[in-house]
Protein backbone atom coordinates (compact mmCIF):
# COMPACT_ATOMS: atom_id res chain seq x y z
CA UNK A 1 0.00 0.00 0.00
CA UNK A 2 1.59 3.35 -0.53
CA UNK A 3 -0.81 5.24 1.64
CA UNK A 4 -1.50 6.99 -2.15
CA UNK A 5 -2.36 10.40 0.24
CA UNK A 6 0.92 10.80 1.99
CA UNK A 7 1.32 12.93 4.59
CA UNK A 8 4.35 13.23 6.81
CA UNK A 9 4.83 15.67 9.75
CA UNK A 10 7.67 17.59 9.62
CA UNK A 11 8.96 16.26 12.48
CA UNK A 12 9.03 12.64 10.72
CA UNK A 13 9.93 13.91 6.90
CA UNK A 14 13.50 12.57 5.52
CA UNK A 15 15.46 15.79 4.82
CA UNK A 16 18.64 14.64 4.08
CA UNK A 17 19.92 10.65 3.39
CA UNK A 18 22.39 9.71 6.49
CA UNK A 19 25.87 8.50 5.24
CA UNK A 20 26.86 7.30 7.58
CA UNK A 21 30.94 6.78 7.34
CA UNK A 22 32.60 6.05 11.04
CA UNK A 23 32.36 2.90 12.95
CA UNK A 24 33.93 2.68 16.59
CA UNK A 25 37.11 0.46 17.43
CA UNK A 26 39.52 0.87 20.29
CA UNK A 27 38.00 4.31 22.05
CA UNK A 28 38.34 5.64 18.34
CA UNK A 29 35.66 6.60 15.54
CA UNK A 30 37.28 5.88 12.39
CA UNK A 31 36.66 7.28 9.09
CA UNK A 32 35.05 4.81 6.48
CA UNK A 33 36.29 4.85 2.77
CA UNK A 34 35.51 1.89 1.82
CA UNK A 35 32.53 -0.06 0.05
CA UNK A 36 28.77 0.85 1.98
CA UNK A 37 25.65 -0.39 2.10
CA UNK A 38 22.51 2.16 1.19
CA UNK A 39 20.07 1.81 3.85
CA UNK A 40 16.17 1.93 2.32
CA UNK A 41 12.96 1.90 3.68
CA UNK A 42 9.66 0.39 2.19
CA UNK A 43 7.57 3.19 3.49
CA UNK A 44 7.09 5.43 0.27
CA UNK A 45 7.46 9.08 0.87
CA UNK A 46 5.58 9.92 -2.72
CA UNK A 47 2.19 9.23 -3.89
CA UNK A 48 3.05 6.61 -6.13
CA UNK A 49 5.13 3.80 -4.76
CA UNK A 50 8.72 3.63 -3.80
CA UNK A 51 10.86 2.81 -1.56
CA UNK A 52 12.87 5.57 0.04
CA UNK A 53 16.50 5.63 0.26
CA UNK A 54 17.28 6.76 4.23
CA UNK A 55 21.22 6.55 3.50
CA UNK A 56 23.88 4.02 4.36
CA UNK A 57 26.21 2.55 6.19
CA UNK A 58 29.80 0.70 5.73
CA UNK A 59 29.99 -2.56 4.37
CA UNK A 60 32.93 -3.74 6.48
CA UNK A 61 34.72 -7.46 6.27
CA UNK A 62 37.36 -9.56 7.89
CA UNK A 63 39.89 -6.84 8.09
CA UNK A 64 37.81 -4.80 10.08
CA UNK A 65 36.16 -7.08 12.35
CA UNK A 66 39.78 -8.84 13.69
CA UNK A 67 40.78 -4.93 14.43
CA UNK A 68 37.63 -4.83 16.28
CA UNK A 69 38.01 -8.30 18.04
CA UNK A 70 41.93 -7.24 18.93
CA UNK A 71 40.96 -4.10 20.60
CA UNK A 72 37.97 -6.29 22.68
CA UNK A 73 40.67 -8.96 23.97
CA UNK A 74 43.08 -5.80 24.49
CA UNK A 75 41.32 -4.02 26.80
CA UNK A 76 40.01 -7.21 28.22
CA UNK A 77 43.66 -7.96 28.26
CA UNK A 78 43.69 -11.46 29.88
CA UNK A 79 41.34 -10.31 33.01
CA UNK A 80 44.08 -7.29 33.89
CA UNK A 81 42.19 -4.76 31.77
CA UNK A 82 41.12 -1.52 33.30
CA UNK A 83 37.51 -2.44 32.60
CA UNK A 84 37.44 -5.83 34.26
CA UNK A 85 39.32 -4.88 37.31
CA UNK A 86 37.34 -1.87 37.82
CA UNK A 87 35.67 -0.98 40.80
CA UNK A 88 31.96 -1.39 40.71
CA UNK A 89 30.76 2.00 41.49
CA UNK A 90 33.15 2.67 38.45
CA UNK A 91 31.23 0.92 35.83
CA UNK A 92 28.38 1.63 36.75
CA UNK A 93 29.10 5.44 36.75
CA UNK A 94 30.17 5.01 33.36
CA UNK A 95 26.65 3.41 32.37
CA UNK A 96 25.13 6.16 33.71
CA UNK A 97 27.05 8.75 32.02
CA UNK A 98 25.81 6.83 28.33
CA UNK A 99 22.49 6.77 29.58
CA UNK A 100 22.31 10.47 29.80
CA UNK A 101 23.78 11.19 26.51
CA UNK A 102 21.34 8.86 25.35
CA UNK A 103 17.86 10.29 26.11
CA UNK A 104 19.29 12.89 24.33
CA UNK A 105 19.26 11.10 20.97
CA UNK A 106 15.28 10.11 21.82
CA UNK A 107 13.31 11.54 18.40
CA UNK A 108 16.37 11.15 16.03
CA UNK A 109 16.23 7.14 17.47
CA UNK A 110 12.38 7.31 17.35
CA UNK A 111 12.01 8.69 13.98
CA UNK A 112 14.35 6.02 12.58
CA UNK A 113 12.77 3.20 14.17
CA UNK A 114 9.39 4.24 12.42
CA UNK A 115 11.23 4.51 8.91
CA UNK A 116 13.68 1.91 9.04
CA UNK A 117 11.33 -1.28 10.73
CA UNK A 118 7.64 0.21 10.25
CA UNK A 119 6.96 0.35 13.49
CA UNK A 120 4.48 2.92 14.94
CA UNK A 121 5.36 5.98 16.90
CA UNK A 122 3.66 5.08 20.17
CA UNK A 123 5.25 1.88 19.58
CA UNK A 124 8.80 3.33 18.56
CA UNK A 125 8.35 5.83 21.97
CA UNK A 126 7.59 3.11 23.86
CA UNK A 127 10.74 0.94 22.63
CA UNK A 128 13.16 3.85 23.47
CA UNK A 129 11.70 4.64 26.76
CA UNK A 130 11.84 0.82 27.65
CA UNK A 131 15.52 0.91 27.06
CA UNK A 132 15.97 3.43 29.08
CA UNK A 133 14.35 2.20 32.22
CA UNK A 134 16.20 -1.37 31.19
CA UNK A 135 19.47 0.33 31.62
CA UNK A 136 18.52 2.38 34.60
CA UNK A 137 17.10 -0.50 36.43
CA UNK A 138 20.38 -2.56 35.04
CA UNK A 139 22.30 -0.13 36.94
CA UNK A 140 20.24 -0.38 40.38
CA UNK A 141 20.25 -4.27 40.16
CA UNK A 142 23.73 -4.64 40.08
CA UNK A 143 24.51 -2.29 43.01
CA UNK A 144 21.97 -4.73 44.86
CA UNK A 145 24.25 -7.89 43.49
CA UNK A 146 27.29 -5.61 44.50
CA UNK A 147 26.16 -5.52 48.30
CA UNK A 148 24.59 -8.63 48.30
CA UNK A 149 28.51 -9.85 47.79
CA UNK A 150 30.17 -7.47 50.40
CA UNK A 151 30.46 -9.81 52.47
CA UNK A 152 32.52 -12.81 53.63
CA UNK A 153 31.22 -16.45 54.13
CA UNK A 154 32.94 -19.14 56.57
CA UNK A 155 32.17 -22.97 56.52
CA UNK A 156 34.17 -25.87 57.65
CA UNK A 157 37.35 -23.56 58.33
CA UNK A 158 37.74 -21.70 55.28
CA UNK A 159 36.46 -18.39 54.59
CA UNK A 160 35.30 -17.04 51.49
CA UNK A 161 34.44 -13.64 49.36
CA UNK A 162 32.20 -14.70 46.50
CA UNK A 163 31.43 -12.33 43.41
CA UNK A 164 30.25 -12.66 40.02
CA UNK A 165 33.10 -11.68 37.14
CA UNK A 166 33.27 -11.46 34.10
CA UNK A 167 33.63 -14.39 31.14
CA UNK A 168 35.57 -11.97 28.50
CA UNK A 169 35.28 -11.03 25.13
CA UNK A 170 31.78 -10.76 24.07
CA UNK A 171 29.97 -11.13 20.16
CA UNK A 172 26.64 -9.52 20.17
CA UNK A 173 24.22 -9.76 17.78
CA UNK A 174 20.62 -8.13 17.92
CA UNK A 175 17.22 -8.72 15.86
CA UNK A 176 15.87 -6.18 13.76
CA UNK A 177 12.36 -5.74 15.36
CA UNK A 178 13.31 -4.92 18.02
CA UNK A 179 17.48 -3.16 17.14
CA UNK A 180 17.34 -1.24 20.44
CA UNK A 181 15.70 -2.79 23.15
CA UNK A 182 16.86 -6.48 22.73
CA UNK A 183 19.83 -5.83 21.20
CA UNK A 184 20.74 -3.54 24.29
CA UNK A 185 19.01 -6.09 26.26
CA UNK A 186 22.19 -8.20 25.73
CA UNK A 187 24.76 -5.12 25.65
CA UNK A 188 24.24 -3.60 28.68
CA UNK A 189 24.18 -6.65 31.24
CA UNK A 190 27.20 -8.06 29.14
CA UNK A 191 29.49 -4.72 29.81
CA UNK A 192 28.19 -3.91 32.90
CA UNK A 193 29.51 -6.76 34.10
CA UNK A 194 32.96 -6.41 32.90
CA UNK A 195 33.24 -7.77 29.80
CA UNK A 196 34.28 -6.38 26.04
CA UNK A 197 32.21 -6.79 23.32
CA UNK A 198 31.92 -6.55 19.51
CA UNK A 199 28.70 -5.27 18.44
CA UNK A 200 27.11 -5.13 14.93
CA UNK A 201 23.76 -4.03 14.51
CA UNK A 202 21.05 -5.82 12.75
CA UNK A 203 20.50 -5.30 8.74
CA UNK A 204 17.27 -3.57 9.37
CA UNK A 205 17.47 -1.39 12.04
CA UNK A 206 20.71 -0.31 11.58
CA UNK A 207 21.08 3.54 10.89
CA UNK A 208 19.65 4.23 14.68
CA UNK A 209 22.40 3.16 16.08
CA UNK A 210 24.74 5.67 14.39
CA UNK A 211 23.60 8.19 16.65
CA UNK A 212 25.08 6.51 20.13
CA UNK A 213 28.30 6.14 18.96
CA UNK A 214 29.90 9.30 20.40
CA UNK A 215 28.25 8.21 23.55
CA UNK A 216 29.56 4.58 23.47
CA UNK A 217 32.92 6.54 22.85
CA UNK A 218 33.26 8.46 25.71
CA UNK A 219 31.51 6.70 28.24
CA UNK A 220 33.67 3.38 28.25
CA UNK A 221 37.51 2.76 28.24
CA UNK A 222 39.22 2.35 25.32
CA UNK A 223 38.07 -1.04 23.28
CA UNK A 224 35.37 -2.16 25.83
CA UNK A 225 32.79 -1.42 23.04
CA UNK A 226 33.39 -1.74 19.45
CA UNK A 227 30.65 -1.12 16.98
CA UNK A 228 31.04 -2.82 13.44
CA UNK A 229 28.49 -2.89 10.23
CA UNK A 230 28.18 -5.16 7.63
CA UNK A 231 26.30 -8.82 7.19
CA UNK A 232 26.93 -11.25 9.55
CA UNK A 233 28.97 -13.90 7.37
CA UNK A 234 31.67 -11.40 6.60
CA UNK A 235 31.90 -9.40 10.29
CA UNK A 236 30.82 -12.43 12.55
CA UNK A 237 32.58 -15.18 11.07
CA UNK A 238 35.84 -14.49 10.62
CA UNK A 239 35.95 -13.42 14.25
CA UNK A 240 33.84 -16.57 15.70
CA UNK A 241 36.62 -18.96 13.59
CA UNK A 242 39.24 -17.14 15.77
CA UNK A 243 37.91 -18.71 19.10
CA UNK A 244 39.42 -15.76 20.76
CA UNK A 245 35.42 -15.00 21.76
CA UNK A 246 34.06 -16.17 25.01
CA UNK A 247 30.35 -15.10 24.94
CA UNK A 248 27.90 -15.49 21.56
CA UNK A 249 25.12 -13.21 22.67
CA UNK A 250 22.50 -13.79 19.37
CA UNK A 251 18.80 -12.94 19.33
CA UNK A 252 17.93 -14.23 16.15
CA UNK A 253 16.93 -17.54 14.51
CA UNK A 254 18.57 -20.94 15.65
CA UNK A 255 20.59 -21.33 12.00
CA UNK A 256 22.17 -18.13 12.44
CA UNK A 257 23.26 -19.39 15.92
CA UNK A 258 24.34 -22.68 15.03
CA UNK A 259 26.44 -21.41 12.13
CA UNK A 260 28.20 -19.31 14.28
CA UNK A 261 28.59 -21.37 17.05
CA UNK A 262 29.86 -24.24 14.30
CA UNK A 263 32.54 -21.92 13.49
CA UNK A 264 34.23 -21.44 17.13
CA UNK A 265 36.97 -24.03 17.27
CA UNK A 266 36.20 -24.88 20.91
CA UNK A 267 32.66 -24.54 20.42
CA UNK A 268 33.11 -26.09 24.38
CA UNK A 269 33.93 -23.18 25.88
CA UNK A 270 31.55 -21.08 24.40
CA UNK A 271 28.92 -19.51 26.18
CA UNK A 272 25.97 -18.71 24.79
CA UNK A 273 23.04 -16.24 25.36
CA UNK A 274 20.51 -17.21 22.50
CA UNK A 275 16.85 -15.31 22.24
CA UNK A 276 15.85 -17.52 19.28
CA UNK A 277 12.12 -18.15 17.58
CA UNK A 278 9.08 -19.71 18.64
CA UNK A 279 5.99 -20.72 17.43
CA UNK A 280 3.80 -19.40 20.38
CA UNK A 281 0.61 -20.97 20.90
CA UNK A 282 -3.03 -19.87 22.07
CA UNK A 283 -5.65 -22.25 23.19
CA UNK A 284 -9.02 -21.13 23.38
CA UNK A 285 -11.16 -23.07 26.21
CA UNK A 286 -15.28 -23.49 25.54
CA UNK A 287 -15.41 -21.78 28.74
CA UNK A 288 -13.44 -18.47 27.78
CA UNK A 289 -14.11 -15.01 27.61
CA UNK A 290 -14.82 -14.72 24.37
CA UNK A 291 -14.73 -10.83 24.00
CA UNK A 292 -11.65 -10.63 26.11
CA UNK A 293 -10.05 -13.56 24.53
CA UNK A 294 -10.34 -12.12 21.10
CA UNK A 295 -8.82 -8.66 21.74
CA UNK A 296 -5.79 -10.42 23.79
CA UNK A 297 -5.67 -12.69 20.52
CA UNK A 298 -5.48 -10.10 17.81
CA UNK A 299 -2.90 -8.23 20.04
CA UNK A 300 -0.54 -11.30 20.32
CA UNK A 301 -1.23 -11.76 16.59
CA UNK A 302 -0.95 -8.87 15.01
CA UNK A 303 1.00 -6.26 17.49
CA UNK A 304 4.08 -5.24 14.99
CA UNK A 305 2.60 -6.79 12.42
CA UNK A 306 3.59 -9.72 14.67
CA UNK A 307 7.25 -9.61 13.84
CA UNK A 308 7.60 -10.66 17.33
CA UNK A 309 9.64 -14.23 18.90
CA UNK A 310 6.79 -13.57 21.53
CA UNK A 311 4.14 -13.33 19.09
CA UNK A 312 1.05 -15.90 19.04
CA UNK A 313 1.71 -17.86 15.93
CA UNK A 314 -0.50 -20.53 15.95
CA UNK A 315 -4.54 -20.13 17.62
CA UNK A 316 -6.08 -23.66 18.81
CA UNK A 317 -9.69 -23.48 19.55
CA UNK A 318 -12.06 -25.92 21.15
CA UNK A 319 -14.44 -27.02 18.44
CA UNK A 320 -17.47 -26.03 20.39
CA UNK A 321 -16.54 -22.15 19.83
CA UNK A 322 -14.82 -22.02 16.59
CA UNK A 323 -17.49 -20.69 14.85
CA UNK A 324 -18.07 -18.01 17.42
CA UNK A 325 -14.25 -17.26 17.81
CA UNK A 326 -13.77 -17.00 14.04
CA UNK A 327 -16.49 -14.55 13.25
CA UNK A 328 -16.06 -12.21 15.68
CA UNK A 329 -11.80 -12.48 15.42
CA UNK A 330 -12.19 -12.13 11.97
CA UNK A 331 -13.85 -8.69 11.99
CA UNK A 332 -11.70 -7.11 14.80
CA UNK A 333 -9.05 -8.06 12.36
CA UNK A 334 -10.45 -6.34 9.27
CA UNK A 335 -11.18 -3.73 11.65
CA UNK A 336 -7.70 -2.87 12.46
CA UNK A 337 -6.34 0.51 10.89
CA UNK A 338 -3.60 -0.16 8.43
CA UNK A 339 -1.08 3.10 7.63
CA UNK A 340 2.15 4.74 8.14
CA UNK A 341 3.91 4.92 11.55
CA UNK A 342 3.05 8.05 12.39
CA UNK A 343 -0.90 8.19 11.96
CA UNK A 344 -2.97 8.36 14.88
CA UNK A 345 -4.63 4.87 15.79
CA UNK A 346 -1.96 2.97 13.48
CA UNK A 347 -2.04 -1.26 14.55
CA UNK A 348 -0.86 -2.56 11.15
CA UNK A 349 2.46 -0.77 9.22
CA UNK A 350 4.70 -1.32 6.32
CA UNK A 351 6.69 -4.57 6.26
CA UNK A 352 10.28 -4.15 6.73
CA UNK A 353 11.50 -6.69 4.80
CA UNK A 354 10.88 -6.29 1.04
CA UNK A 355 10.73 -9.85 0.34
CA UNK A 356 8.09 -10.81 3.44
CA UNK A 357 5.19 -10.05 1.56
CA UNK A 358 5.89 -12.79 -1.09
CA UNK A 359 6.87 -15.03 1.56
CA UNK A 360 3.34 -14.11 3.43
CA UNK A 361 1.83 -15.34 0.36
CA UNK A 362 3.42 -18.19 -0.69
CA UNK A 363 2.25 -19.49 3.13
CA UNK A 364 -1.57 -18.50 2.26
CA UNK A 365 -1.29 -20.11 -1.51
CA UNK A 366 0.18 -23.50 0.70
CA UNK A 367 -2.91 -23.42 3.14
CA UNK A 368 -5.39 -22.49 0.83
CA UNK A 369 -4.05 -25.98 -1.77
CA UNK A 370 -4.23 -28.09 1.13
CA UNK A 371 -8.38 -26.95 2.37
CA UNK A 372 -7.84 -23.91 4.63
CA UNK A 373 -10.05 -20.98 3.57
CA UNK A 374 -9.61 -17.49 4.35
CA UNK A 375 -11.55 -16.61 6.98
CA UNK A 376 -11.49 -12.81 7.23
CA UNK A 377 -12.82 -10.38 3.79
CA UNK A 378 -9.65 -8.31 3.61
CA UNK A 379 -7.15 -10.97 4.09
CA UNK A 380 -4.53 -11.74 1.91
CA UNK A 381 -4.87 -8.38 -0.27
CA UNK A 382 -1.78 -6.85 -1.40
CA UNK A 383 -0.11 -4.00 -1.21
CA UNK A 384 3.68 -2.96 -2.84
CA UNK A 385 4.70 -3.12 0.83
CA UNK A 386 2.28 -4.91 3.08
CA UNK A 387 -0.26 -7.88 2.83
CA UNK A 388 -3.34 -8.02 4.69
CA UNK A 389 -3.62 -10.52 7.91
CA UNK A 390 -5.22 -13.64 6.77
CA UNK A 391 -7.25 -15.68 9.22
CA UNK A 392 -6.89 -19.08 7.97
CA UNK A 393 -8.65 -22.20 8.86
CA UNK A 394 -9.02 -25.17 9.37
CA UNK A 395 -5.21 -25.48 9.28
CA UNK A 396 -3.46 -29.15 9.27
CA UNK A 397 -0.09 -30.05 10.18
CA UNK A 398 0.99 -30.77 6.19
CA UNK A 399 0.92 -26.39 5.55
CA UNK A 400 3.70 -24.86 6.07
CA UNK A 401 2.09 -22.30 7.86
CA UNK A 402 1.48 -24.50 10.67
CA UNK A 403 5.01 -26.03 10.44
CA UNK A 404 7.01 -22.66 9.99
CA UNK A 405 7.96 -19.60 12.28
CA UNK A 406 5.85 -17.35 9.88
CA UNK A 407 7.16 -13.64 11.72
CA UNK A 408 5.07 -11.94 9.52
CA UNK A 409 0.85 -11.00 8.92
CA UNK A 410 -1.19 -14.44 9.01
CA UNK A 411 -2.71 -16.48 11.14
CA UNK A 412 -3.47 -20.24 11.51
CA UNK A 413 -6.20 -21.85 13.34
CA UNK A 414 -6.50 -25.23 14.32
CA UNK A 415 -9.43 -26.69 16.20
CA UNK A 416 -9.09 -28.92 18.13
CA UNK A 417 -11.65 -31.77 19.86
CA UNK A 418 -9.90 -32.91 23.04
CA UNK A 419 -7.56 -30.80 24.93
CA UNK A 420 -4.21 -33.32 24.25
CA UNK A 421 -4.33 -32.37 20.82
CA UNK A 422 -2.53 -29.05 21.58
CA UNK A 423 -0.54 -30.33 24.74
CA UNK A 424 0.66 -33.28 21.75
CA UNK A 425 1.36 -30.75 19.05
CA UNK A 426 3.37 -28.36 21.85
CA UNK A 427 5.44 -31.59 23.56
CA UNK A 428 6.69 -32.13 19.64
CA UNK A 429 7.32 -28.74 18.72
CA UNK A 430 11.00 -27.74 18.57
CA UNK A 431 10.18 -24.57 20.22
CA UNK A 432 8.93 -23.82 23.87
CA UNK A 433 8.88 -20.20 24.96
CA UNK A 434 5.57 -19.04 25.70
CA UNK A 435 1.71 -20.18 25.54
CA UNK A 436 -1.53 -18.00 25.84
CA UNK A 437 -4.30 -20.16 27.85
CA UNK A 438 -7.41 -18.94 27.78
CA UNK A 439 -10.60 -20.33 30.10
CA UNK A 440 -12.19 -19.89 33.32
CA UNK A 441 -12.88 -23.42 34.63
CA UNK A 442 -10.46 -23.54 37.65
CA UNK A 443 -10.67 -27.40 37.21
CA UNK A 444 -9.88 -27.51 33.55
CA UNK A 445 -6.98 -24.96 34.48
CA UNK A 446 -5.19 -26.41 36.81
CA UNK A 447 -3.68 -29.64 35.38
CA UNK A 448 -3.51 -27.86 32.29
CA UNK A 449 -1.00 -25.23 33.83
CA UNK A 450 0.90 -27.97 35.62
CA UNK A 451 1.31 -29.70 32.80
CA UNK A 452 2.19 -26.36 30.50
CA UNK A 453 4.54 -25.04 33.25
CA UNK A 454 6.73 -27.93 31.56
CA UNK A 455 6.40 -27.62 27.85
CA UNK A 456 6.91 -23.80 27.90
CA UNK A 457 8.48 -21.64 30.40
CA UNK A 458 6.27 -18.34 30.70
CA UNK A 459 1.88 -19.43 30.58
CA UNK A 460 -0.31 -16.60 29.73
CA UNK A 461 -3.37 -17.14 31.71
CA UNK A 462 -6.37 -15.12 29.64
CA UNK A 463 -2.96 -12.84 27.98
CA UNK A 464 -1.60 -12.45 24.98
CA UNK A 465 2.03 -13.28 25.28
CA UNK A 466 4.82 -11.01 25.76
CA UNK A 467 8.56 -10.61 27.25
CA UNK A 468 7.57 -8.12 29.66
CA UNK A 469 7.76 -6.64 32.16
CA UNK A 470 11.69 -6.61 32.04
CA UNK A 471 11.88 -8.11 36.04
CA UNK A 472 10.70 -11.67 34.78
CA UNK A 473 12.48 -14.13 32.93
CA UNK A 474 12.75 -14.18 29.46
CA UNK A 475 13.84 -17.56 28.04
CA UNK A 476 12.73 -20.87 26.29
CA UNK A 477 12.85 -24.34 25.75
CA UNK A 478 14.51 -26.57 23.02
CA UNK A 479 14.93 -24.28 20.06
CA UNK A 480 13.67 -21.27 21.45
CA UNK A 481 16.60 -19.89 23.43
CA UNK A 482 19.46 -20.57 25.62
CA UNK A 483 20.46 -18.66 28.92
CA UNK A 484 17.66 -15.93 30.63
CA UNK A 485 17.15 -12.75 30.29
CA UNK A 486 15.92 -10.00 32.51
CA UNK A 487 16.91 -7.31 34.67
CA UNK A 488 18.02 -9.99 37.40
CA UNK A 489 19.16 -12.61 35.37
CA UNK A 490 21.20 -11.09 32.60
CA UNK A 491 23.12 -9.85 34.86
CA UNK A 492 24.16 -13.57 36.28
CA UNK A 493 24.27 -14.79 32.59
CA UNK A 494 27.03 -12.52 31.53
CA UNK A 495 29.11 -13.59 34.31
CA UNK A 496 30.20 -16.00 36.63
CA UNK A 497 30.65 -16.94 40.54
CA UNK A 498 34.16 -16.17 41.56
CA UNK A 499 36.02 -15.90 44.80
CA UNK A 500 38.90 -15.43 47.26
CA UNK A 501 38.95 -18.36 49.47
CA UNK A 502 41.30 -18.58 52.58
CA UNK A 503 41.97 -21.13 55.45
CA UNK A 504 40.94 -19.34 59.27
CA UNK A 505 44.49 -18.52 60.30
CA UNK A 506 45.92 -15.47 61.65
CA UNK A 507 48.36 -14.78 58.77
CA UNK A 508 45.00 -15.08 56.28
CA UNK A 509 43.10 -13.00 58.70
CA UNK A 510 45.18 -9.87 59.05
CA UNK A 511 46.26 -9.99 55.38
CA UNK A 512 42.71 -9.65 54.47
CA UNK A 513 41.81 -6.93 57.26
CA UNK A 514 44.71 -4.86 55.44
CA UNK A 515 43.51 -5.38 52.13
CA UNK A 516 40.23 -3.87 53.85
CA UNK A 517 41.60 -1.21 55.38
CA UNK A 518 44.25 -0.33 53.00
CA UNK A 519 41.19 -0.16 49.76
CA UNK A 520 43.91 -1.20 46.67
CA UNK A 521 41.69 -4.24 45.83
CA UNK A 522 38.13 -3.73 43.80
CA UNK A 523 37.37 -7.53 44.19
CA UNK A 524 38.50 -8.00 48.15
CA UNK A 525 35.82 -5.02 49.45
CA UNK A 526 32.99 -5.01 51.53
CA UNK A 527 32.52 -1.00 50.27
CA UNK A 528 28.41 -0.75 50.44
CA UNK A 529 27.19 1.18 47.24
CA UNK A 530 24.40 3.58 47.91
Amino acid sequence: MNTSNVSIPNDFEIVNTIEHDTYLTNGELKKWDGATASVYSTISATAEYRPTLLGSVPDMGEKEALEALDAALEAYDKGKGIWPTMHVKDRIECMEKFVEQMKTKRSEIVKLLMWEIGKSLPDSQKEFDRTVLYINDTIEEYKQLDRNSAKFQKHDGVYAHVKRGPLGTVLCLGPYNYPLNETFALLIPAIIMGNTAIFKPAKHGVLLITPLLEAFQNSFPKGVINVLFGRGRAVAAPIMKTGKVDVLALIGNSKSANALQNQHPKSNRLRLVLGLEAKNPAIVLPDTDMKLTVDEVVAGTTSFNGQRCTALKVVYVQQSVTETFLQDFSKAIDALKFGNPWEEGVKLTPLPEPGKPDYIQELIDDALEKGAKIMNKKGGQRFDNYIWPAVLYPVTKDMRVYQEEQFGPVIPVVPFKEIDEPLDDMAESNYGQQVSLFGKDVYTLSPLIDTLVNLVCRVNLNSSCQRGPDVYPFTGRKDSAQATLSVHDALRSFSIRTFVAFKDNDLNNETIQQLLEAKLSNFVSTDYIL
